[in-house]
């Protein structure tokens, strides 16, 4: 048994720089784990199904920690859900998923509210009138308002400034942490601190985004009633006032809403951008969903989660769409909690864990035609199929909190939209799959005509 730090070395590598690295040759070479040294900072690589599989379930409670980036450090320090570790984490999650399921989660009326801004959302790519846009905040817009009418208790029209100001932050924060600056500050932040560039940005956009966050709990308190909950907010400040809240403080309120906001945003919205581009770019695939909408829902009534079961081919094209898409490459980061052996390998306490999931959702072992944009990946004899080695949300304990709503807004959204329009590349376009490498890896701003069936 040796250390894995005798397998590789290299000096200032950026979390998330991974994948401009010849990671296939990496591993070919190496094997599926191997060590990187970041400045200061330990990484092991792991990649493949059974070794990630080993790491976040077999062992999850061995690297159940996040590791302490200082660009996030200094915005939330160790609270929230994302960030926080040990007992609070545990307890700031079981609160929440309760609370979740309390306000909808899974049931018939978290189901109805998605319906609803399917509506809207119909109605606002409606009003293009087939013409090129950018369907980028509408559909952010969108899926936001999902969370945030759990959260905060209502939803944001389209044209409301101060929401799309939010969202536009939130945007511009995802895509300038991966910039070279804030890579360095997370290098050397007691030097980088005093520089400008992407992370003074970060922080100033976190600030206002806080600030949002922290407005509508001020709002809360003034007009909340101890006896009932209207939202997550509600029920979190109701937790405060408990003698045994003391975790419950509203530093942690404003993590946990902020968290909620970004993690019901970012992801579910950027999937659906994948989505809409992969139609345009294959409009035979687009067309077999289409047929398949006709033939099980029709056109006057809108798509309900209870239709899934019964529309093989759609759930099999949006889980390709997660798959291809690979919106987060390299998952969220762990640490190790204690000295540990992974495949043999001594890991020290405090290194952290990069489970690469490029390397499963990509694997030729496991997916006929990796590299292609194969729907069939998930269809045996023209039934959908779970595949192990499809892992969007992570597995493990730390896997996606809101996995459940995700799911059903991808369902909800893409079909209705399917229903309503033809996405096709506007004239004289020819559209692309190359990507813009931020916090998630999303497409680059297209624009796309929604034409009405």
């Amino acid at each position: 048994m040796c250390s894995f730090f005798r397998k590789c070395h290299c000096k200032l590598i950026p979390i998330y720089l991974f994948i401009y690295l010849p990671l296939a040759q990496l591993t070919e070479k190496l094997g599926d784990i191997f060590s990187l040294q970041a400045g200061t900072r330990s990484f092991v690589i792991v990649n493949g199904l059974p070794l990630i599989k080993e790491a976040l379930v077999t062992q999850g409670e061995d690297f159940m920690d996040r590791p302490e980036i200082p660009l996030d450090a200094d915005i939330f320090s160790k609270l929230g859900l994302i960030s926080s570790r040990g007992p609070l984490w545990k307890q700031q999650r079981r609160f929440t998923l309760t609370t979740l399921r309390n306000f909808g989660l899974g049931k018939r009326s978290l189901e109805e509210r998605i319906q609803e801004e399917c509506r809207f959302l119909t109605d606002a790519f409606r009003d293009e009138q087939g013409n090129p846009f950018n369907p980028h905040f509408k559909i952010n817009n969108a899926v936001s308002n999902i969370i945030c009418s759990v959260t905060f208790g209502n939803r944001f029209e389209y044209h409301d400034v101060d929401f799309q100001n939010l969202l536009r932050l939130m945007d511009e924060t995802v895509t300038l942490h991966e910039n070279i600056m804030s890579q360095l500050y997370n290098a050397f932040p007691s030097v980088i601190k005093y520089f400008p560039g992407s992370h003074q940005t970060i922080f100033k956009n976190w600030r206002l985004m806080k600030g949002f966050v922290k407005e509508k709990i001020s709002k809360h308190k003034e007009d909340l009633n101890p006896s009932e909950s209207r939202d997550f907010i509600d029920s979190y400040l109701q937790e405060m006032a408990k003698p045994s809240g003391s975790d419950f403080c509203e530093d942690n309120l404003v993590a946990c809403a902020f968290d909620l906001l970004f993690a019901g945003t970012e992801t579910t919205s950027t999937t659906i951008r994948w989505a809409l581009l992969y139609m345009a770019m294959y409009p035979e695939i687009q067309a077999r969903v289409q047929a398949e909408i006709d033939a099980v829902i029709g056109q006057t009534r809108q798509p309900t989660l209870a239709d899934r079961d019964n529309m093989s081919y759609t759930n099999a094209v949006i889980h390709e769409v997660q798959r291809k898409g690979n919106i987060i490459p390299f998952n969220v980061p762990r640490q190790a909690v204690k000295d540990t052996v992974l495949a043999g390998f001594r890991v020290p306490k405090g290194t952290i864990l990069i489970s690469n999931l490029t390397s499963v959702m990509f694997d030729k072992k496991e997916w006929e035609t990796p590299h292609s944009f194969n729907p069939g990946h998930f269809l045996k004899d023209g039934q959908f199929r779970k595949r192990e080695a499809f892992m969007p949300f992570s597995i493990g304990k730390r896997a996606c909190l809101g996995e459940l709503l995700a799911r059903a807004e991808l369902f909800l959204f893409f079909t209705a939209l399917l229903q309503k329009f033809t996405f096709q590349a506007p004239p004289d376009t020819i559209l692309d799959l190359k990507f813009i490498l931020g916090m998630t890896l999303a497409p680059r701003p297209y624009k796309i005509c929604a034409v009405p069936r």
